[in-house]
């Protein structure tokens, strides 16, 4: 599957949040993300315009693979995630197999995160509004496409995203903005 997604900078919380409720959109979760980055022992990721991370959301645990962007616009990319055991003892191991595996960690991204979904153009979509630590609010609109579907997932994503009035796009990963935000970018 294809992640293909949108980012932006909005001052219009309350308005967007409206207008996708008005498209039928409902608050499915609020939650908080902690996503410990790495980089692999046989290539730097970032060069490679990949990202690995452990993700926890409150005591549920995944890892995702990233891999390079294939369009800069929506920032459409393979992703793999793997959902692992829950807790925090889950979390620890996992930290140290990769440690022990050579993968060194990057930076740590927290986010305060509500999901709102919502279908449209016959994709099922999610808007999420996102504060992250250190560099500040933003909504994604994303969806999960198979890839001989993508031309058109990413054609409901940018017309949706005009629809709701989201005009100031941001084409930085957080992980970039945070090592920015840090003087270690």
């Amino acid at each position: 599957m294809l992640e293909v997604e949108v980012r932006y900078r909005t001052d219009d919380r309350p308005g967007v949040i409206a207008r996708l409720k008005a498209m039928g959109a409902e608050l499915a979760q609020d939650r908080t993300d902690i996503d410990q980055y790495y980089n692999a022992p046989d290539r730097d990721l970032k060069s490679t315009d990949e990202a690995f991370r452990l993700r926890r959301i409150g005591e549920t645990n995944y890892l995702t693979y990233k891999g390079p962007k294939i369009d800069p616009e929506t920032k459409a990319r393979l992703e793999i995630e793997i959902p692992l055991g829950d807790g925090g003892e889950v979390a620890t191991d996992t930290q140290r197999l990769l440690t022990a595996l050579g993968f060194k960690p990057v930076v740590l991204v927290q986010k305060k995160r509500s999901v709102y979904r919502f279908t449209r153009g016959g994709f099922a979509m999610e808007a999420c509004f996102d504060d992250v630590e250190r560099v500040g609010p933003f909504v994604e609109l994303e969806i999960l496409a198979p890839e001989d579907q993508y031309e058109a997932a990413k054609a409901v994503l940018l017309q949706t995203a005009t629809h709701i009035g989201l005009t100031e796009k941001e084409t930085r990963s957080y992980l970039g903005m945070v090592l920015a935000a840090q003087g270690r970018e």
